[in-house]
């Protein structure tokens, strides 16, 4: 009987001892996910909208040779109401459609702060603007006529690329602000045809002229936006950017009238063109961040 008792107390110290110790063992390890990393490279793509901040073209004429021949002759010449009336300041708008890609490198610092470098180039559609203006210009001298002129005029942004230093605040760990300018080039097309007669015509031919100019302009660009990292390696931003690619200057003459009356030329007349490429984008974009180099998962231990 005492044999029995003593068994039945060991079996239920032992079993007491294994419930005791079961209740002191560490619980297994919990891998929490590392906080929301910025540092890294980055790529996307965006789309928006353009339009110019500068809505005309200058388009100026002067007289360059008036033949003496002719003067004498016809006792008149319309060459400076020819000029006159090619003179014009006209009202062109030019903005479209805009979109492309992005590619940079953020570096976060300070908890809060980031610094980083990001190119981008966009497409422009629909980003032509184009216009005509006709002229009355009364000449001077008898008989009464006019000088009728016509300008033609087009500008277009083809395409728009950015270098860009960024400098940001983390309001929270997945929503930044920030500021960025720098680098901006593009491609540019600009057109000019002017053509004109004198009404009635008195002996002297119609006159007209046509200038272009097509290149790749390089300027500047600043702006700013706000990014929200909503997954660990998704972000989507808008933002709004101005550029400047400065003015250009192109000939758009000679202007050149013949005669009947015993000279071969009237008169020359010069021309060229004059307009500022510069303007507003607003966009919105999205960004693959690759996270290469990001710590590994936090192990919580108790």
């Amino acid at each position: 009987m005492i044999r029995r008792i003593f068994l039945a107390s060991a079996g239920a110290l032992a079993l007491a001892g294994t419930a005791f110790a079961a209740d002191l063992a560490p619980p297994p390890p919990v891998f929490l996910p590392p906080p929301p990393l910025w540092t890294g490279f980055y790529a996307g793509v965006n789309a928006g909208y353009e339009w110019s901040a500068s809505n005309s073209v200058d388009v100026v004429s002067a007289v360059a040779f008036n033949n003496a021949a002719v003067l004498s002759a016809l006792g008149q010449s319309y060459a400076p109401a020819a000029a006159l009336g090619a003179t014009r300041n006209i009202p062109l708008n030019s903005n479209g459609f805009i979109g492309g890609g992005q590619i940079g490198y953020n570096y976060q610092f300070a908890t809060s702060w980031l610094v980083g470098i990001e190119a981008d180039i966009q497409g422009v559609a629909g980003g032509n603007g184009t216009t005509s203006v006709f002229t009355v210009t009364p000449r001077v001298g008898f008989p009464p006529n006019t000088v009728q002129t016509t300008d033609s005029v087009s500008k277009s942004l083809n395409y728009l690329g950015t270098v860009r230093g960024r400098f940001g605040y983390l309001l929270t760990p997945t929503l930044l602000i920030y500021g960025d300018g720098g680098l901006a080039y593009g491609g540019i097309n600009s057109d000019t045809g002017i053509f004109g007669s004198e009404v009635p015509n008195t002996g002297s031919t119609p006159f007209f002229g046509l200038g272009r100019a097509s290149t790749t302009r390089v300027g500047w660009t600043a702006g700013g936006g706000a990014e929200w990292l909503f997954l660990p390696n998704w972000s989507a931003k808008v933002e709004y950017a101005y550029y400047d690619l400065g003015s250009v200057t192109y000939s758009s003459g000679p202007l050149i009238a013949t005669s009947n009356a015993g000279a071969p030329i009237h008169f020359i007349n010069t021309a060229a063109t004059r307009t500022h490429f510069n303007g507003n984008i607003v966009r919105a974009g999205i960004n693959y961040h690759f996270n290469w180099g990001a710590p590994a998962p936090v192990v919580a231990k108790y």
